[in-house]
């Protein structure tokens, strides 16, 4: 299936970020300073991280120097770079916060739709275009926003953002192993997912070995939002079991993950 032009990406992560902005906005300020599943992490600092990649999507399209800046600095903290980051803006209040989001956002939109779906950019992994730029935003949304959904006890709407979302992990195996130093083995696996209104959504038709249930299950693990072993996903051989125990759809070092909820014998 042919990827959406860059318009409709725009038109999803926009859905994306007023479906998060408003059950912010339905929580009020206090619930800011709520503890997410993220070790350490605010609901604040969900939101600061969302405005500072923007930022850095927006220097990656417009002002390659600077980019390189931010990318320096990233490599040289390492692991401890997102951390770094959410300590630096937890002086901002949260007015100030969704301001800087909004304003963000909405300069890197226009960035990448100036810029055209197949221009190249840098990121903090390998280049890559401005569609799949625009993509990984939707993804880095759809999942700190499941951790702001999670911290707020209510559930995560869906919108049109998921099918993008669901595209991307079901391509980033390689990136999974990349991020661990490790090749990955010889052989595919193909992803078939049940949407949440009972569409089957498939990535890849090899014929080898897949990953079957939720879409909405296969994102989290994808995003390291749920372990693998609280879900329904059914890996039908070692290649996708292995995949499953490490997928990570987002760019840089290995993701820690997130312990199974339910204990496990």
């Amino acid at each position: 299936m042919s990827a959406p032009d860059l318009g409709v990406l725009a038109e999803h992560l926009s859905m994306e970020t007023d479906a998060l902005r408003g059950a912010l906005g339905a929580a009020g300020t206090e619930a800011f300073a709520t503890p997410t599943p993220s070790e350490g992490w605010t609901v604040a600092d969900q939101v600061s991280h969302l405005a500072y990649f923007d930022e850095a999507a927006t220097a990656s399209v417009l002002d390659a120097a600077r980019f390189d800046e931010l990318r320096a600095e990233a490599f040289e903290q390492g692991l401890a770079m997102c951390d770094v980051i959410a300590a630096r803006y937890r002086d901002r209040t949260p007015n100030q916060l969704l301001e800087w989001w909004a304003a963000a956002r909405t300069s890197m939109i226009a960035a990448m739709l100036a810029a055209g779906p197949s221009a190249r950019v840098p990121w903090y992994g390998p280049d890559f275009s401005v569609a799949s730029a625009m993509t990984g935003r939707i993804m880095e949304t759809w999942a700190h926003g499941q951790d702001v959904y999670d911290a707020l006890g209510v559930d995560h709407p869906v919108t049109e953002a998921l099918y993008d979302v669901a595209r991307l992990c079901a391509r980033t195996r390689a990136n999974s192993y990349a991020a661990r130093a490790m090749a990955p083995p010889e052989g595919d696996v193909d992803v078939v997912l049940v949407a949440p209104d009972g569409t089957t959504w498939r990535f890849g038709d090899a014929g080898g070995e897949s990953i079957t249930g939720s879409a909405v299950e296969f994102c989290l693990v994808a995003t390291q939002r749920r372990n693998h072993a609280d879900t329904s996903l059914r890996p039908s051989g070692p290649l996708a079991a292995q995949w499953l125990e490490i997928a990570q759809a987002f760019a840089g070092p290995a993701g820690m993950g997130r312990a199974p909820i339910v204990a496990r014998p």
